[in-house]
């Protein structure tokens, strides 16, 4: 994870500069971060839901990271969030929320769940 790399190394960079250690080689690492984590490719997140709600488990989930999807992980207790809350938490952007009108009739089955699509 680039970001958390990033945000580590700018935290220690705060800390360096107010005891007096900070360096150039310490301000150019952060710097070759950044620019590592800008020529990535969009990351997406589907994750279906049991309900709308934000806080609603999660039932199913696809992963797509830097162009590549990444492989399904069998046991849900292992999945990375257990809730859109908790990916949403972790720096993932809600780009797309379940479409309701899908809801409004009980009669029909309409795929996995609440699906929400979410990008960094």
């Amino acid at each position: 994870m680039t970001r958390k790399r990033l945000e580590q190394q700018l935290e220690n960079c705060i800390g360096a500069y107010q005891d007096g250690s900070l360096n150039e080689e310490m301000l150019r690492e952060a710097l070759e971060t950044a620019r590592s984590e800008n020529g990535k490719c969009q990351d997406i997140l589907y994750l279906q839901a049991v309900t709308t709600s934000l806080a609603s488990q999660v039932q199913g989930m696809l992963l797509m990271e830097n162009g590549e999807i990444v492989d399904e992980i069998e046991d849900p207790e292992d999945w990375p969030y257990q809730t859109v809350l908790e990916a949403v938490r972790d720096g993932w952007r809600v780009v797309q929320f379940p479409n309701l009108a899908l809801l409004l009739d009980e009669t029909r089955t309409y795929g996995l769940g609440c699906e929400f699509i979410l990008e960094r």
